[in-house]
């Protein structure tokens, strides 16, 4: 299972950029990583899980602009079409590092 966190947040102030700093920067504590530009992609053991961690991120959501969630199945995910460019074949970006406790 896989969240997708989608945003589009305004940087024209120090303000806003101080936010949207912030913002990415708990979404990779969260252990969310970077498939494209405001595009941010995690692995979860289960649907609970990733509602778990959308709620997580409630929490740390800015002020202004906006933030888009979407859960998907590891078949949904890996149906995905590179259009242009090539897939990063990359452990960090895979279900196999998953470890279920």
């Amino acid at each position: 299972m896989r969240l997708m966190i989608i945003f589009d947040l305004p940087v024209e102030t120090s303000e806003e950029r101080k936010e949207y700093r912030k913002f990415r920067k708990n979404l990779i504590n969260e252990g969310f990583i970077m498939i494209q530009y405001s595009v941010y992609v995690r692995v979860c053991v289960n649907k609970k899980s990733a509602e778990f961690t959308e709620k997580r991120i409630e929490s740390f959501l800015p002020s202004k602009g906006v933030v888009q969630s979407l859960i998907l199945t590891e078949k949904q995910y890996n149906d995905m079409h590179f259009l242009l460019g090539k897939k990063i074949k990359e452990v960090r970006n895979s279900a196999e590092r998953t470890i279920i406790l």
